[in-house]
Formats: C-alpha cells, structure tokens, sequence
C-alpha cells in the first residue's frame, strides 16, 4: 500500500457534540460583544472556549487540538460538514485519499464511484499575522454561521463540503496582541505595536515556513492537509490601509512553474468568483490580479499538492482601532491604481471610515463566496484535483526522470535537512539496494532516489531545481518590477549537498519510501562545554525577524546563550559575557529604540549613550562582537572602521537582489572558515551588503563569488558586488569583530552558513 506520510497529531481531543445538541451560542453571548465590533479583540484563550461550545452545541462541529504551539497553547482545527457526513467521515476520507493518488484506482468504474461520493474538501487558516486582527475575529463569526445558521446556501455547503477551519495559525501571537491591545485601549498607547515579535520565533515570516517546516504551527498545519489533501486552502489575511479593500486571485505573473496548469486555472476562476460575489454585494474596492505573484512555495505547500491555495488580503485598520483614509492618499500599487477604475478593480472604494467591523465582514463575505463555489461546483473540484494528480504521476515532460542525492556527502546535516523537508511533503523518496551509473554517472549503495512520477514530484522539482527568476521590469530597460518576496530557493544550496537530475531507469532495486529522518543538530566543539565563551544576544525592544530566526537556530542545537535588554547593557552586564551577538538592526534603532511617548516608558530608548559606550568598552576591553547585516553600520560608526556599502546609491535600474542565493569564496586561513570548503553558498537580499574596505585594521575573511556570483534567484548588477568583501575581521583594543554582510541563517532556512555563524562566535 502506498505510504503516506502523516505527521504525528500530539495530545487529540476530540469534542463529539450530542445527537441534536442544544442552542448554538452566538459571538455576543461568550465575548459580550460582537466579533467586529470596534476596540474589541477577542484573546485565544477566549475563543477556544468558544469553539468547545459550538462543538458541544452544534452536530455539524467537531473540535480537535492537533497539538502544542512554539509556547504551549493548544492549536485547534474544527470539521464542519452536514451530520451525515460526519457519520460517514472515514469513508469520505478514504475518498479523498484514493483521488490524491491515481496509482489506487484500479479503473474507471471505480474513479466515477468515487466521484459520486466525494465531497469537496476546504481548509480556511485564519490569523497567521496575529496583528492582523480580523481573520481571528471573522473565524469565530464564520464558525457560528456554519454552526447555526438555517439559510439554504449554508446547508447546501454543508451537504457538499467537508470544511476543516483552522481559526488561529498563530494562538501565541493572537493571545499576545489581543492582550496587549485591550490593556492600551482607551489610553494613549492604544493600537501601539507590540514591542517584542508576535510569534516566539519566526514573527511575520510564519507564512514563508511552508517547505522548511521549522515551526510547530506549520508542521501541525501540514500533518493536517497530508491527512485531508484539500482541494481548496483558503489563507486569510490583512494588507495596506491605503490601497484596495480586499485582494483575491488571479495572481500576477510570474508563477512557478512546477505549478500545473489546470490548478492555475482553478486558483484564477475561484479568487475571480469570489471577488464578483463581494463587488454584487455592493462592496467597493475589490481587486485581483494584483499586488502578489505565485512565484515562491514558501507560501504555497497546496500548490504542489493538488490544491488550489486562495491568498485574500484585507485592508487594515490600526488593529482594532478605526482610520479615515482620504480619498488622495488612494493611488497606484502593483497592476492597478486605487483611485481609477479597472477591469480587475472595478468598483473604486473612495475613501472614508475603515475599521474591524468593515474587515470582519469583507473577510467572512469571501470565505462564504469560496465555500459556495466549493459546494455548487463539487465535481469539478474532484475531477480537476484528481487529474492535476494523475498527471503528475503520468510525469511532465519538463522534469527528470528521477532526482538522485547521493550517499556519502560531506554535511550529513544539508542531506538529513532536504529528506526531512521533502518526506514532511509527503515526497516518496527510496534508497538504492546497490551501487548504479546512469548518464555516466555512478551513485554508491543508499544514494537516496526520488522517482520523479509520483503526486507531489513538483514540490520535489520545485525544491531541488536551480531557480531562475524572469528578468521583469516596468518598461525594457528600466526599474525591476519587485517580487512579492524572495526568489531563490534550491535545496542544494540553501542546505549545502549535490543533488542530481537523471533521465533514464535507475536500473536498480529500491528501498520502500523512507520515513523522514530524525534531524540532529550539533553545535561545534567549542561552543560546548565549560571552555564555551559566554554568549549574550542583544535584544531590542523593536527586534527585527531576523534576531527571531536566530534564536530558534541557537535553540534547537541547544546553544548557551542569555539575552540582553538595553537596560542590561546599560547596566553593565555585558562585563559577565566573552561574545555579543548583534542580529540585522539599524543602527539608529540600536541607539535609539521607541522614542518617549510611542510605548510606556519601560520600552524606549534603545542602547542610548550609556549603552553603546558599554559596547565599545566591551570590544576594547577583550570582547567579541559578531555583527550581522544592518547592524554592521552601528559597529562600523561604533569604531569609526573604514568600511562602507559597495552598493550604497546605486539605482535599482543598476543593481537589484531581492533574495537571492549567491556563491561565496572562503579563506582558508580565517577561523569563521574553520571546517569549511574553498566555496558555499551564501544568502543575499534587500538588508544584506557587501562591503568597500579602506583600513589597514580590517582582514576579509569571505568575498561574494568572483565573475557571476548568482547561484540561484535574479540578480541585476553582479558585478557590483562580485569578489567584493562579504565577511570581515578586526581586532580593537583586545578584542575583535567579526562583521557578516549578508544573512547566515536566514529565515532559519539557510543551513550551509551556520557553521560560518558558529564559527564566528568564540573568544
């Protein structure tokens, strides 16, 4: 039998609700309040007592918590379809299973029985972005609806549809923000950013997860949509005050291009669908094709899964408190202008009044639109999501015949990193029982094989493929037209090993597919052990992801290290500490932080003069400071170095990375190199920088790859960072600096430079 994959759903409970139950509470009856209702956030804690009513009440709803988030809230899920469904679960599963893999299907008869008895299946995530009020707001109005509600729409979707409602993928942020909200409301902090991320980790990047799997949040997510294979994920969530009101697909060019066709198609009818069901309801300003593209599957794990992924973004408010938008500061975004109408934005909003209650109801209008086509067009969802399978398993004439990683590579971890990730994807991946050659090529005994006709190859090509981003621009010849985010993203390079693309039989006999691999994280000798220096990390009331991505880094391969407020520098604790680690912060924020009057007291100021003379009084006194990306210019003015940013003031029309993987050349004589080879790949993006140096006082101790550094991605302008210094060392006083111009671990992804990072933080 075909394996799947299904990652471990820890500590379920399932909350049956009573054959006929009672009444269903409504939002006012638990919150006191309306969900919508200006200056009023509704907490986690809250809204999951919420939904064990609604499921206690409703035969329509069950509630499970499909485990633990970063910080130990219960991450819930509930199943919401008609009561005789729900008596019939497991069979419509085994559907839903049999259509995600035709190589099941023993013939026609058996795929139209199958048809006949499916029902559509829909994930709707809400609140990934916990400061993105509304999607936490609108779930708890879109479950009571479905819970409750007698309209014939309603029970049509219910009859048709098997909707699995996620209400929060991000609890711990939700409980943070909402609590820090209701305790500002009515004073002048009110709507005031919270001064620490909105997720332990990740912060606003817990959408860019959706292949490395790093988060608790994600993996539960993922373990739910391998259980269910959906054919439509709905992810909800806010953007600008200032532009359209809310965005669905069609998104912009360009796409993936593992992505097939026909669900492209799919994605462009049903955003379209549901963007003239809210502008007949007589809701201005919708728009599609705009503003975002479908390039990276980061954001996308449905996309090469069968299933169409439907990114809405809804305009914001300050939280949950209301704005006036007038109408001049409508004006052009990305493929169409607020202010004008078009064919994809063809109701203007004209500016005015826009708060929670305008979000709640946008958000929960187009998650009703979506399940309705879900439930009118049920067939056509079975049918186009089993064909995007079977032609996957019939094989694009575009991919290999089969991916090879090879046994034997010098980083174990890269490899164990990309199996993880790919088997987490529901990726078959086999080893080979003997030694084999194809293509002039010989592969040693357990080289790992991933047989390229198979449901989810094009997540596997999509991973292990080099990227090469289209050169777009606004007109031939003049400024990049800007990626909605980052556009390099090939296993082999961002985790350090080889893989290999082969065209013919393997030739050789195969294991079963492997289960995903215990993924080992060891930290070097030095950093063990009662010789380990002392490590501080700065932590600024405005900390940026990237100190986020870090943490976690150092946290899964148990890292000693205790984190430092201004205050505590101030104060003189960084005496107690051989290393200070400096994650990518202006360094005006450094310095200065919140200024009084923007948070309580406790929040501002930043390092201030005390501080930052503690920081050089560290360095010269035989500390060591490790400096990453924007945080390089406070060491750089701390010192007065002569270092500036080769880059600097240069037109986008000249030079332009906006996240993409280069090649870096290593010197073998620097100890932040120590363990590593001649070259590796390094990440670039719109923070990173390579340096200009004019100071004896300066030793480089990596340069971005010489000629074309581009690995993987778009790059406008290599030569302008091409062989120019990229890691820098100095020693001040008795101590040192080690200064990283581009991101060693960014969003926890790029494996291949933690141990440069590593390397860098010793006495």
């Amino acid at each position: 039998m075909i394996r799947r994959l299904m990652l471990a759903l820890a500590a379920v409970v399932v909350f049956v609700p009573p054959v006929g139950g009672q009444n269903v509470p409504t939002p006012r009856e638990q919150f006191g309040f309306d969900v919508g209702d200006h200056r009023k956030l509704a907490n986690w804690e809250q809204l999951t007592s919420y939904y064990e009513k609604i499921a206690a009440a409703s035969p329509r709803v069950t509630m499970e918590s499909l485990g633990p988030t970063v910080s130990g809230n219960p991450f819930v899920m509930l199943t919401i379809t008609s009561p005789a469904n729900h008596a019939r679960l497991d069979e419509l599963l085994a559907v839903q299973m049999k259509l995600s893999d035709p190589r099941t299907i023993s013939g026609e008869a058996e795929l139209e029985r199958l048809f006949d008895l499916g029902k559509t299946v829909v994930m709707i995530t809400h609140g990934i972005h916990a400061t993105e009020v509304g999607g936490s707001q609108a779930a708890a109005r879109l479950a009571y609806t479905m819970a409750s509600s007698t309209d014939e729409k309603v029970m049509e979707i219910l009859d048709n549809v098997i909707f699995l409602q996620i209400p929060s993928l991000n609890p711990d942020g939700l409980q943070w923000v909402a609590d820090w909200y209701n305790e500002h409301v009515g004073t002048e902090f009110e709507a005031a950013p919270l001064p620490w991320l909105y997720q332990s980790y990740v912060g606003h990047d817990n959408n860019r997860d959706w292949y490395a799997f790093t988060q608790n949040e994600t993996i539960m997510t993922v373990g739910a949509q391998n259980r269910w294979h959906p054919q439509i994920v709905h992810d909800i969530h806010q953007m600008g005050a200032t532009g359209a009101r809310i965005f669905f697909p069609p998104y912009i060019e360009p796409w993936e291009p593992n992505i097939d066709p026909a669900l492209t198609a799919a994605v462009s009818q049903l955003g379209t669908y549901m963007a003239a069901e809210l502008t007949s309801q007589g809701k201005a300003g919708v728009v599609v094709n705009a503003q975002y593209d479908a390039f990276t599957p980061a954001r996308a794990y449905m996309h090469y899964h069968g299933g169409a992924r439907i990114l809405s973004e809804t305009a914001s408010a300050r939280l949950a408190t209301p704005i006036t938008v007038s109408p001049d500061q409508l004006g052009p975004g990305r493929n169409f202008d607020a202010s004008q109408r078009s064919w994809n934005f063809p109701d203007p909003w004209k500016g005015g009044d826009w708060g929670l209650p305008d979000i709640v109801d946008y958000q929960f209008s187009g998650a009703m639109a979506l399940l309705s086509n879900a439930a009118k067009n049920r067939r056509y969802w079975l049918e186009n999501f089993y064909g995007i399978n079977q032609r996957a398993v019939d094989q694009w004439d575009e991919w290999p015949d089969a991916w090879v990683i090879p046994a034997g590579q010098g980083n174990p971890t890269g490899v164990k990193y990309a199996l993880r990730s790919l088997v987490m994807a529901d990726v078959e991946v086999h080893q080979a029982q003997a030694i084999f050659s194809i293509d002039g090529m010989s592969f040693p005994a357990g080289s790992y094989v991933i047989p390229m006709n198979q449901p989810y190859a094009g997540f596997a090509n999509s991973m292990l493929e080099i990227q090469h981003y289209p050169d777009l621009r606004e007109f031939p010849g003049g400024p990049p037209l800007r990626p909605y985010d980052v556009t390099g993203h090939t296993f082999g390079y961002l985790f350090d090993f080889e893989a290999v693309a082969i065209d013919g039989a393997v030739g050789v006999a195969l294991s079963e597919p492997i289960e995903a691999p215990d993924f080992d994280f060891r930290l070097p000798a030095h950093l063990t052990g009662s010789a380990a220096p002392r490590v501080a990390v700065y932590k600024s009331w405005q900390e940026s992801m990237p100190a986020g991505w870090q943490r976690w880094v150092f946290d899964q391969h148990e890292m000693k290290y205790d984190t430092l407020h201004d205050a505590n520098i101030r104060g003189g604790d960084l005496r107690n500490y051989d290393v200070l680690v400096l994650q990518s912060q202006r360094a005006s924020s450094i310095t200065n932080g919140f200024s009084v009057g923007q948070l309580p007291a406790e929040y501002t100021g930043g390092l201030g003069a005390q501080g930052v003379a503690a920081v050089k009084a560290f360095v010269e006194n035989g500390g060591r400071v490790v400096a990453i990306e924007e945080s390089t210019e406070f060491v750089v003015d701390l010192f007065g170095l002569g270092v500036t940013d080769a880059t600097e003031g240069l037109p986008n029309t000249e030079f332009y990375i906006p996240g993409s993987i280069l090649r870096l050349e290593l010197d073998a004589a620097s100890e932040v190199n120590e363990g590593m080879g001649p070259e590796i790949s390094a990440w670039y993006w719109n923070s990173s920088r390579a340096f200009a140096v004019n100071d004896s006082r300066i030793r480089v101790a990596a340069r971005y790859g010489s000629g074309d550094p581009l690995l993987s991605g778009w790059v406008l302008g290599g030569d302008h960072v091409a062989g120019e210094p990229a890691i820098l060392e100095a020693d001040i006083g008795r101590g040192s600096l080690v200064l990283f111009g581009f991101q060693p671990n960014y969003r926890a992804q790029t494996v291949a430079t933690w141990p440069l990072l590593f390397n860098a933080i010793r006495e």
